[in-house]
């Protein structure tokens, strides 16, 4: 029991088809954002179009047969797409500057909850006689999908959107109503210039190519695709599997995926607390630092439980050391990679190139999601404890790049974010000439 033999004699067994059940969402999730780049230049902010996915999840619960499983998650993936583009940047927008990175992650709080919930569900699911407890768990997804209609029913626009498409005296009364304020000329006015400086760019996919753009585009590119190697999606794809690999029961792995989605919703709230106050990059660094410590931790301990041969045994306090470093990381990721990953690219771009930037975030992000949970059980056989090593070494790398390449962005009005480019003392000299200088 518990050897990683039997975990590899288990899945050895599987179809590439089966393995690629999760993938089908994820597909359809980057063509999503990328389909949403379109309506968010055309249309307006308010995310409105999370239905054209979303509101597909019941043919999961009825699915007679592999083909419908697949077209399901393909257009659940679509509406995951939809919101991963559209939400963050709607809710930076929004919210005001010195609170943007609270609001912002509500997102990932809603996430978190979700993961929490979904964990709820599979667990009381896997106690049902019958052989269809896994469609109550599908068809279930179709109770927040009906939620978040409903309430994007009722979004206004967003100031931006509003001024892009003429109406600067609606733009002004929102801005007045969301501030809680009569005087919003200065920051009227920075949208109206944001929004001028936008309209001479009739290409965005072309000119975030451009050298003035280097910044945030290696950011949109290298802050989801660490996101993902941070190794969370291992834990929050495959926890019970993982769990009972190492040595938990049954019940007692799906217990344990559901004590971490515990801690991933606690978590999530001292980055809300947190992140206007002490910064983007203090969570990053200390998140970091954390989740390095608990992934090399538990490494050694499965490295000299399992060996290379992978067979053994963990014995409880073994077990409970395990399950509380695993937690631990998944606290650490909550409170810093896990939010932080849509806020900071959400907040970086310019209005002329915010929604291809924000594809290209949401793209790669999904693209790399893809490839880890296609990799894992491959990875996990062969590396067995060094995984956890593997993803040890991503985590450092992500951090030095956080230490030596991100500015702090808190309390930087978006529009005024390139400011923060031009002060840094790589950047500024990688910028063209045009956009370097003292501020």
């Amino acid at each position: 029991m518990g050897s990683v033999v039997d975990y590899h004699e288990r899945f050895e067994e599987l179809s590439n088809m089966v393995r690629g059940w999760p993938m089908e969402a994820l597909i359809g999730a980057s063509v999503g954002g990328l389909k949403d780049e379109i309506r968010i230049e055309v249309q307006d902010m308010r995310p409105l179009n999370l239905h054209d996915g979303f509101t597909i999840t019941p043919i999961n619960g009825a699915a007679q047969n592999v083909a419908m499983l697949i077209i399901g998650r393909l257009l659940l993936g679509v509406g995951v797409g939809f919101a991963n583009q559209s939400v963050p940047v709607y809710l930076s927008e929004m919210a005001p500057t010195k609170i943007r990175g609270a609001l912002n992650m509500c997102f990932q709080l809603a996430i978190t909850i979700g993961i929490f919930a979904a964990n709820l569900v599979n667990y009381g699911t896997s106690k049902i006689n019958g052989g269809y407890g896994w469609r109550i768990s599908l068809a279930l997804a179709a109770v927040p999908a009906i939620i978040m209609l409903a309430g994007a029913l009722f979004l206004p626009d967003t100031p931006n959107s509003l001024i892009e498409r003429g109406h600067k005296e609606k733009a002004k009364a929102m801005l007045q109503k969301i501030r809680g304020v009569t005087n919003v000329d200065d920051e009227l006015q920075d949208l109206v210039d944001a929004s001028e400086a936008s309209k001479q760019v009739k290409h965005p996919w072309a000119n975030i190519l451009e050298k003035r753009y280097r910044p945030q585009l290696v950011m949109s590119i290298a802050i989801p695709l660490f996101q993902q190697f941070t190794g969370i999606n291992i834990i929050m794809f495959y926890a019970p599997v993982l769990f009972k690999t190492l040595g938990f029961g049954d019940d007692a792995s799906l217990m344990s995926a559901v004590i971490s989605g515990l801690v991933n919703v606690m978590a999530t709230f001292v980055s809300i607390a947190t992140v206007d106050k002490f910064g983007r990059r203090a969570l990053f660094l200390e998140g970091g630092t954390q989740m390095f410590i608990c992934q090399v931790l538990v490494g050694i301990v499965l490295g000299k439980t399992f060996g290379i041969s992978g067979t053994g045994h963990l014995t409880k306090g073994t077990a409970d050391f395990v399950l509380f470093l695993i937690c631990a990381y998944v606290a650490a990721f909550a409170w810093s990679w896990g939010p932080l990953g849509w806020l900071v690219p959400s907040e970086i771009f310019p209005l002329e190139v915010r929604s291809a930037g924000q594809s290209i975030n949401v793209s790669v992000n999904l693209l790399c999601t893809f490839i880890i949970a296609q990799v894992f059980l491959t990875m996990l056989c062969h590396l067995k404890f060094g995984l956890f090593f593997f993803f040890a070494g991503w985590v450092l790398l992500m951090t030095v790049f956080i230490f030596f390449f991100l500015p702090e962005t808190k309390n930087v009005p978006i529009e005024e974010m390139v400011l923060v480019w031009r002060q840094h003392w790589f950047w500024g000299k990688v910028l063209p000439d045009e956009n370097v200088g003292s501020v």
